[in-house]
């Protein structure tokens, strides 16, 4: 059985790669090559929650189990199995493995939605999944410029100063306002528990990737916006109902439609959203994509692997 760690994984498994990864995932699950089954989470007194969500991807099956503190942090892990003969082949660090599938899971959606002459992003967000989230947007858009906006002005001048689309105007703004208006694209990743912008401050045409909140009680987009929208694109119905706080409590699911069902189209007069959960099929699919390109040079593995034997 495989080990990777995450240094592997950041190399294995590129954001714009990852992108195609995510393609190719929805539309197994829209042939019905694919499944997913919602998150579980176990909550202790002392605060700490033990979370897992699995899938099957065709040849492959996982499960991402990980544990999180409000004081001590979160630690993520992946195991990867053969869907043909139950067999163990892989146990991976999963922290950038979660991180990397959300971005490219928007990365598509974005691809999908998106204005096609799409050059300006807004983000509101500076920290660990804002990254990956603007990276996966540059793999399918021209971006030009970027507005970063987030509650920490040293972080956000930060994030500006390491932007991971090169060549393009970064700027780290005063206000989330001044971050998104105009913007063609706008990316929210935050942990906040109430919303992040303002209905107003959103024009036709736009289009939002929302993935900061996987919880009922939380969102980062007000109900005037989530029930304004053309369409919003749910990766899982079933499990958006449970934590897609943004249109739970926006009691608005006429206009949701899951990921694997949206076609490709623009129309300069509506808004769509993304509202991305993170699905335990997409740790499948990315996890066996590290997988196989680390069986492509084992020999790199070889000393690991004969050790934990």
């Amino acid at each position: 059985m495989f080990y990777f760690s995450e240094a592997d994984v950041r190399e294995l498994l590129p954001v714009g790669e990852c992108v195609g990864v995510m393609a190719r995932t929805f539309e197994a699950l829209a042939q019905g090559r694919a499944q997913n089954q919602p998150r579980r989470r176990m909550y202790l007194e002392s605060g700490t929650v033990l979370h897992s969500l699995a899938g099957a991807y065709i040849n492959y099956f996982g499960t991402k189990f990980y544990s999180t503190n409000p004081r001590y942090g979160a630690h993520f892990s992946f195991m990867l199995y053969d869907a043909k003969t139950a067999q163990p082949l892989a146990f991976m660090e999963a922290n950038h493995l979660g991180q990397i599938r959300t971005g490219a899971a928007s990365g598509y959606a974005t691809d999908l939605m998106a204005d096609p002459a799409a050059d300006t992003v807004g983000v509101i967000g500076s920290g660990f999944q804002a990254k990956t989230q603007l990276e996966a947007i540059g793999a399918v858009r021209a971006i030009r410029t970027v507005r970063v906006w987030s509650r920490s002005e040293e972080k956000r001048r930060k994030f500006a100063e390491d932007c991971p689309i090169k060549g393009c105007s970064v700027a780290a703004v005063d206000t989330a306002e001044e971050a998104v208006r105009g913007a063609h694209i706008v990316v929210t990743a935050t942990n906040s528990n109430d919303p992040v912008l303002e209905d107003a401050w959103i024009a036709p045409g736009t289009m939002i990737n929302a993935m900061g909140s996987n919880v009922a009680n939380r969102r980062e987009l007000p109900a005037e916006l989530v029930q304004r929208a053309d369409l919003v694109a749910v990766d899982s119905l079933e499990q958006a109902k449970i934590e897609a706080g943004d249109v739970i409590l926006a009691e608005s699911w006429r206009n949701v439609v899951e990921l694997k069902d949206v076609p490709r189209h623009y129309d300069p007069s509506k808004i769509t959203i993304f509202k991305s959960i993170g699905l335990g099929v997409e740790d499948v699919a990315a996890g066996a994509f590290v997988y196989e390109r680390g069986l492509a040079t084992p020999e790199r593995f070889a000393d690991r692997n004969r050790a934990t034997r």
